[in-house]
């Protein structure tokens, strides 16, 4: 989910247009897209496009490839994404927790940080086997269907979530999907209670994911570190199990920047 400007005004046609135009590259195959399937999405003109292609090439954040062309990210963007890397205060002195929760579950470990009671992933472990799953980095995720995100919204008052609920609408992703917010409270006060969420295949069939908010020195949540596998390979008793694993390792994420543990609170629901 892209961010919007707080205010229209200040928005350059152009630069918004570059910016989609990347991120539809980011979610294109690994062929690329020609001019014509890249225009298509942009919803722009073939010219228009095609002149916002060979711009972004001249700064090598695309590249293209023949015959076609077809064009794909270039070489830059990872310019960007090892700077963006830095700028993350505690990325490396979690990245070795988030190994060993992998090596421990057996599961794909991702952490989040938290960007304004949104889930933007920032690393990930994939777990043994030939099963990979696609999480892509670097991305607003809605909250209210996965775990590390209901993990990020279990620690805010409860004013905030009502008004990120406002502000997505609370999509709908599969049939286990929470799209309402008297049943996305009660999640969270239960979240809140055994300090670990649940996707139960609420953002893809067949997928569960179990997440664990960690908390930074100003005691709010600096993020939250999740896994996930296939639904199928565990039964509703093994979930309790892993959702304690994932809230130990969370723990440790929290005390390796300066935070405190998880402690249960008493009441179902925080208000301010």
């Amino acid at each position: 989910m892209t961010r919007a400007p707080q205010d229209g005004r200040y928005r350059l046609q152009g630069v918004s247009r570059a910016l989609r135009l990347l991120d539809i590259l980011a979610d294109a195959s690994a062929d690329g897209l020609s001019v014509t399937e890249a225009a298509a999405q942009l919803e722009a003109s073939k010219s228009t496009t095609f002149g916002l292609l060979q711009t972004l090439m001249a700064f090598n954040y695309v590249t293209d490839q023949t015959p076609g062309p077809r064009y794909r990210l270039g070489p830059a963007v990872l310019h960007l994404a090892d700077a963006h890397t830095r700028t993350v205060p505690f990325m490396e002195t979690v990245r070795p927790i988030a190994r060993a929760l992998t090596e421990a579950t057996g599961w794909t470990s991702r952490v989040a940080i938290h960007d304004g009671g949104y889930p933007v992933f920032i690393d990930r472990v994939d777990g043994p086997g030939t099963i990979r799953f696609y999480t892509p980095l670097g991305v607003r995720e809605l909250p209210h269907r996965s775990s590390a995100g209901k993990a990020i919204l279990a620690e805010l008052d409860e004013s905030v979530v009502l008004a990120i609920a406002a502000e997505t609408g609370l999509p709908r992703s599969t049939a286990h999907t929470i799209t309402d917010v008297t049943s996305l409270l009660a999640d969270l006060a239960l979240c809140r209670s055994r300090g670990f969420a649940v996707d139960d295949e609420e953002d893809d069939d067949g997928v569960l994911c179990v997440g664990a908010a960690f908390g930074g020195r100003d005691g709010a949540p600096a993020g939250a570190v999740s896994i996930t596998g296939l639904k199928a390979e565990v039964p509703d008793w093994k979930v309790h199990e892993l959702g304690l694993v994932v809230r130990a390792h969370a723990d440790q994420m929290a005390l390796a920047i300066g935070g405190q543990r998880w402690r249960a609170e008493p009441s179902a629901v925080r208000s301010k």
